[in-house]
């Protein structure tokens, strides 16, 4: 089942009053495939979103309207209902006060308080969202500009920022980020679906944040190895030219201690001296042990 199921199903269990059915009906009625006095057209490939249509339409305008299935060569299932009968879209065109040309969302047919139930129908009609384990993405597709720009105002509302494209006639308000794609679940019914996107955000940040921190370790690692190599090979070409009992004792002991362990750390070899130093001294003699090396290589005694 996809999230974006998920989020249809809590929003169909939470319509649940006369006015909550009121509202969402608009929603799905007026952004759907056509809503105008002479004909009504609701599609959707969701069987979910189909079935919720049927049953609001059922119960605010006491008409079951029929359900024509279309199944297309992808396997999915286009769901339809087509009304036209005169005395329904009539009675319909009433109550949402439908006209004929552009569409537009009528402020005064629904409450502040049934905004978010209006979006909710919206969302059925014509919503999706991605899997928020893979993308944080949500979208409609809207039939009309017009419509389109009075989303995005409406989304505004409740502090969200939507993006709009044009996508095969088609116009597309979007929302990117986590943060405004809850906002949005909240704001239309989908409180659990909310809390699961936080979750999975919770997952994904924490995840990164362990591959960071292995991919630094790693580094960190390949580091210590190749400044090991490094000293070692300076040790052993002060060791075949002039032996390593020519060196002080301080510096023949770092060198030996390094030859016997090629993993250990600065802080390791420090510590495990006969008299213990800081990281840095043992940088430091590390140091004069490349600067004897690199006499040697320049010809030096």
């Amino acid at each position: 089942m996809s999230f974006s199921n998920d989020v249809r199903n809590e929003i169909c269990a939470s319509i649940n009053d006369k006015d909550k059915r009121f509202a969402c009906l608009y929603g799905m009625i007026l952004f759907g495939r056509t809503a105008e006095p002479g004909h009504i057209c609701f599609q959707s490939e969701s069987q979910t979103s189909a079935e919720m249509f049927r049953s609001l339409f059922e119960s605010v305008l006491r008409f079951a309207p029929e359900c024509t299935k279309n199944t297309r060569r992808s396997g999915s299932v286009l769901y339809s209902y087509d009304i036209t009968a005169p005395e329904v879209l009539t009675e319909a065109s009433r109550k949402f006060r439908l006209k004929n040309g552009v569409r537009s969302i009528d402020q005064e047919i629904i409450s502040t308080s049934s905004l978010g139930v209006f979006a909710a129908g919206v969302f059925l009609s014509c919503g999706s969202v991605n899997d928020p384990s893979k993308e944080y993405h949500l979208e409609f597709i809207v039939p009309e500009e017009g419509l389109a720009a009075e989303l995005v105002l409406l989304l505004g509302d409740i502090g969200v920022t939507a993006g709009t494209v044009q996508r095969r006639g088609q116009y597309i308000v979007y929302i990117k980020g986590s943060e405004s794609i809850e906002d949005t679940l909240t704001f239309i019914g989908a409180q659990q679906c909310t809390l699961d996107l936080m979750n999975v955000k919770i997952f994904k940040d924490v995840r990164n944040k362990a591959n960071r921190i292995a991919n630094c370790d790693s580094a960190n690692i390949d580091k210590v190895v190749n400044a090991a190599m490094r000293q070692i090979e300076d040790i052993r070409l002060i060791e075949q030219t002039n032996g390593l009992d020519s060196l002080p004792s301080e510096l023949r002991e770092v060198a030996e201690l390094r030859l016997d362990n090629i993993d250990m750390s600065l802080q390791e070899i420090g510590e495990s001296l006969s008299v213990p130093i800081s990281r840095s001294g043992v940088n430091h003699r590390f140091q004069r042990l490349a600067k004897l090396a690199d006499e040697i290589r320049g010809g030096g005694a």
